[in-house]
This record gives structure tokens, sequence and C-alpha cells, in this order.
């Protein structure tokens, strides 16, 4: 005899992310070769020739389903939605730009300080004290770089 698992879903829509703040940015790619940025990404760690304001994807990955992503050809933009991860707010991992807690504002500093360094596109600053909420966002300056960067 073989159990067969069900899912009962309920009638409704679920949503997805629910409660989370959410941003969003234009992200252009400065690179030769298309990206492509899975649901679960920490979104301010992706390809270094995405080109973004940096500063408000941290601690935040894409707001769609889990397993998707989003694909950006050479030279193209799009608009994408970020929501803040939930849990703890640890993040080890990715680009190696953040491991540690979204809470401690010397991590933070240093992932910016990094992703300057490493010549990601949009990094630029210092964080905030704190993580900034959604509908109290500043307006940040595009990088000028012109020069294309391939893959990372």
């Amino acid at each position: 005899m073989t159990f067969r698992q069900k899912y009962l879903y309920g009638k409704g829509p679920i949503e997805l992310n629910a409660g989370r703040r959410t941003v969003k940015l234009t992200v252009s790619n400065t690179g030769d070769r298309a990206v492509q940025v899975g649901s679960h990404y920490h979104f301010f760690e992706v390809n270094s020739a995405l080109s973004f304001d940096r500063q408000k994807a941290l601690g935040m990955h894409l707001n769609i389903a889990a397993g998707t992503s989003v694909r950006i050809e050479p030279g193209g933009s799009r608009e994408v939605e970020l929501c803040a991860y939930g849990g703890t707010g640890r993040l080890v991992g990715f680009s190696g730009l953040l491991n540690g807690s979204l809470a401690s504002h010397p991590a933070r500093v240093e992932a910016v300080r990094k992703a300057i360094e490493q010549g990601f596109e949009g990094a630029q600053g210092t964080p905030d004290a704190k993580p900034r909420r959604a509908g109290k966002e500043s307006k940040g300056s595009k990088a000028t770089n012109e020069k294309k960067k391939g893959s990372r």
C-alpha cells in the first residue's frame, strides 16, 4: 500500500512574502553576457556588472516565487521588486560581501566597502545606521563607469 501526499492550499490566492518590506529598483546590465538571478540570492551581491542602487538592496532578495529567476540581457534594463529576508538576518556566502548579521552596522559598512573595492556597479557611500524601510528611500546617483565588465 502506498501513501500519496496531498497538499491543501486553500481556496484563495497565496500572497508571497506577506508583511515584508519591499522596494522596486531599475537594474541595468552593463556587461557583455546575460545575467540570471535566482529567487533567494542576496540582491546586493549579484553580478558586479549589474548597475543599481546596491544600498537599497542590502538584505533583500527578489520578490518572486521560490525556484524561479530573473534574466537581464546585456545592455538591457528591467524593474525588479525586492523583499526583505525573514529569519535572523544573518547572510553568509553569495559573493562574500556580507558575511554576518544585517543588524550589525559594521558588517554592512564592510560589505559596501568590499563592493566598492571590487568594482561592483552602483556601490557607493556608506549604509545608514539602521536598515532602510520601504517608503523611506532617498534618491541615489547612478554609477558613471562606462567600462564594460564580463560575468562574475
